[in-house]
């Protein structure tokens, strides 16, 4: 080795690291897929293929003197999935409710894995509403206000996000970090081995920086 990973502006990586088991969950065809490919790899695919039962990924993030290493969880949508959904949630200390600002049916869903998380998750879970496809904002079925709204009254982080364009999928997963407990390492809550990318993502850089590989392998 040649010593320590180090950030762009050429400072040491933080030598905390904190794990955390986070979970995404939605109607299907959302975009949950998407916003983990655009977050983990910077990637964005038209055609994303249905995800069957749930996919893990792993992303760091430098965070001030800590580096927040998420192991995440990409729930399938299909409603044949839903029973499985606890299995993955359990444990979280965060979760991505995800719908699509085109589709109102997927704002009611939404607000129904919500209440689920609220009633069976860990009670300390941060909770994140995420409003995808903006960039498809002139077809939009769900006003900005309404969402944001129902995220106050539930104490939910709110951002709208396009997996196409990258808006905002950094910042939410920052946002996300920043609200987690660092006080200690946390052990991997996850409780899965998992093969996912595990590229770094300085946030504390502007928006694109899914390209700034300052917690590398």
């Amino acid at each position: 080795m040649a010593g320590r990973p180090v950030r762009p502006n050429g400072q040491p990586q933080p030598s905390k690291v904190c794990q955390f088991k986070l979970v995404l969950l939605g109607e299907s065809a959302v975009g949950k897929s998407s916003l983990v490919l655009r977050f983990v790899k910077g990637q964005f695919h038209e055609y994303q293929e249905s995800t069957i039962g749930a996919a893990f990924l792993t992303q760091s993030v430098c965070l001030d003197d800590t580096t927040v290493k998420f192991e995440i969880w990409d729930t399938a949508g299909q409603e044949r999935y839903h029973s499985l959904a606890p299995m993955y949630y359990r444990g979280a200390q965060a979760a991505i409710v995800v719908f699509d600002i085109t589709n109102t049916e997927t704002f009611g869903r939404a607000k129904t894995w919500v209440k689920e998380l609220q009633r069976q998750a860990s009670p300390n879970i941060v909770i994140a509403l995420a409003g995808n496809k903006a960039d498809l904002s002139a077809k939009r079925a769900v006003e900005y206000e309404e969402a944001q709204a129902y995220a106050d009254d539930n104490s939910l982080l709110f951002m709208e996000t396009s997996a196409k364009t990258a808006m905002n999928v950094n910042d939410l997963f920052l946002a996300i970090a920043k609200k987690l407990p660092k006080s200690e390492p946390q052990a991997g809550a996850g409780g899965v081995a998992g093969r996912g990318s595990r590229a770094g993502v300085d946030l504390n850089q502007p928006s694109q920086a899914n390209k700034s590989q300052c917690c590398g392998n």
